[in-house]
Order: structure tokens, then C-alpha cells, then sequence
């Protein structure tokens, strides 16, 4: 076969023994560079196997003999920034939440964890700029369910709103009128033209001044006789513009037939109180936070945020 080779006069590289329409082949040897870094990568590879995690097996890859992995390295670094902010959780901890904004950095510190903490836990029902949407309850207005300073807004946190399996959790019931037959059809529709009437959206009429009685009969011993809503069992103020789940004539009708029902999760047993704090202090920042709570009966209400 020595004999059979065809050298390439303009190189001196070997020709193959086969051709495409005429177009022949040289048999010109790899640069001695590229294996060398060929070689290397190999041995880097074998290395690498021997040394970090990287076989799949079963149930998890091979260990290697540094036993380092992503998970671990992330682990340490998570655990030193815990350790380099544990002083600030624990001083937020300690400090009574009506105390906390009589020191601006540790104030400023619980708003920032706050926030953080917000995009973990809250954006999926209240966004991330906390406007809410239908039956999500807008934080950053000054309407609030069950009072918006620094104390209710925490316990609402902590606590959670119609939580069954929590005897602290804020509860209100409003009843479906509709569907238990509390109310017949006419005086449900009755009722919606009179709700319509003291928001401002409607001008009055006969079917709003029969629901003035259905209501006062039937809706204000939580609404209040004025429609203003009444914090100590949670019930919304019915004459401003601001609604949870809609204030159209059709949504209005069927929030009075069937009732709404919307749940809070209670945190305490999810998060630290360090992070419920700073959760609270966050929210009040964010514009509709109350200096202290607001009367609105003979009573003083203990209230809460979970509106």
C-alpha cells in the first residue's frame, strides 16, 4: 500500500483514495496545538468527574471527592448573610411594632426586609406593586376592612382572615340572602339599587328607597345604618369607590346572593416574627397605613388589615 501513495505536489500531503466529482481529498494532519488542547480537555474531564458531582445514577448524581455541590455552596452563603443580618431580625423582633418608627434605621431596615419579603409571599394575590385585583385587596389606598395601622396590620398577618383551624384568625360571615332564601329575588334586586344609590353611582328611585328598608332590616347591623361599614366585624364601607370584587349592578347582586367568603393565610405558623414585622411595617408604608386605629362606633375597633 506504500507504493499506492499519491503525494500532493503544491503541499507534500498525501492524497486520500477517494474523490467527489473530480474535487480529491488531502490527508493533512490536525495542528499539534489542537491536540494537545484536545488531550488537556480530556484530562480536565476525567478530573472533573473524580472531583465534583457529575454522574447521574438513580436517586442522585456521584458525589466526588471534595463532596462540594451548588446546593451546599449556596447553603453557606445563604447561612452567612443570616448570620450578618441575625442581629437586625433580632432587634426588629424585640422592638414592639408601635415602637419601631421612633427608630428611623431600624424602621428603614424592616421596610426593606419587608419588601423583600412581600415578593416572596404576597405578589401571588396582592402583585407586586400591591394593587391588588378582584377579591385581592388593594394595600396601597387608605380603604381598609379591619383598621391600617402598624398593630392591626400585623395581627391580620399574623392571625389570617377566615382561617378555620386558627381561633385567633379574623372572622366575618355576611350571609348569602339569595341562595339560603333569606331574601326573595325582588328585594335582593331592591337592595343592589339602594347600595347603588349611596355609592354615588345611581340617582334614587323607587327600587333603591324599598331597599332602604330591606337594608336597614337586614344589612346594617354590620354595615352600619349609613352604609359606612363597621371594622370590628370586618364589613366593607358601601358608599365610597372602592370595591374588592366590583361595584356594577351585576357584581353587587351577586355578592348579596351568594355572599363572599375570600380567605387570608394566617403566617405565624409559615414565617418568624421578625418577617411578620417587617411584613406589617412594609405594607404601612406603602401609602394607606393609619397612625392608629379609627372609630367607628361608640366602641374603639380592634381592627386589623386583612380588609
Amino acid at each position: 500500500m506504500a507504493d499506492d501513495k499519491r503525494i500532493d505536489a503544491a503541499t507534500g500531503t498525501e492524497i486520500k483514495h477517494h474523490e467527489w466529482d473530480g474535487i480529491q481529498e488531502l490527508d493533512t494532519p490536525l495542528p499539534r496545538w489542537w491536540l494537545w488542547t484536545f488531550y488537556a480537555t480530556i484530562l480536565f474531564a476525567i478530573g472533573y468527574v473524580i472531583a465534583y458531582p457529575a454522574l447521574p445514577m438513580l436517586h442522585r448524581a456521584t458525589v466526588g471527592v471534595l463532596g462540594w455541590s451548588s446546593r451546599g455552596a449556596l447553603d453557606k452563603e445563604l447561612a452567612a448573610r443570616e448570620a450578618q443580618i441575625a442581629p437586625v431580625r433580632q432587634a426588629i423582633a424585640d422592638t414592639s411594632i408601635e415602637v419601631l418608627p421612633t427608630r428611623p434605621q431600624l424602621m428603614q431596615a424592616a421596610v426593606e426586609g419587608g419588601r423583600a419579603a412581600f415578593r416572596v409571599h404576597c405578589v401571588q394575590c396582592h402583585g407586586s406593586g400591591a394593587a391588588g385585583s378582584k377579591g385581592y385587596p388593594n394595600l396601597n389606598d387608605d380603604d381598609w376592612l379591619w383598621g391600617g395601622d402598624l398593630p392591626m396590620i400585623e395581627k391580620t398577618i399574623t392571625d389570617g382572615v377566615r382561617n378555620p383551624d386558627h381561633a385567633a384568625t379574623r372572622q366575618s360571615l355576611m350571609p348569602a340572602f339569595g341562595k339560603d332564601q333569606l331574601l326573595t329575588a325582588a328585594q335582593v334586586d331592591d337592595v343592589v339599587a339602594h347600595v347603588r344609590v349611596i355609592s354615588g353611582q345611581d340617582r334614587p328611585g323607587p327600587a333603591s328607597q324599598r331597599g332602604a328598608k330591606v337594608f336597614a332590616d337586614n344589612c346594617a347591623v354590620c354595615h352600619g345604618p349609613a352604609g359606612k361599614g363597621t371594622r370590628k366585624v370586618g364589613a366593607p364601607n358601601l358608599t365610597d369607590a372602592i370595591w374588592l370584587y366590583g361595584g356594577d349592578a351585576d357584581t353587587i347582586h351577586e355578592t348579596v346572593w351568594n355572599s363572599r367568603h375570600g380567605v387570608m393565610p394566617r403566617w405565624d405558623d409559615k414565617l418568624d416574627k421578625a418577617t411578620i414585622r417587617m411584613l406589617a411595617v412594609y405594607v404601612h408604608s406603602l401609602g394607606g397605613g393609619e397612625t392608629a386605629p379609627v372609630k367607628v362606633a361608640a366602641d374603639k375597633v380592634q381592627g386589623d388589615a386583612g380588609r
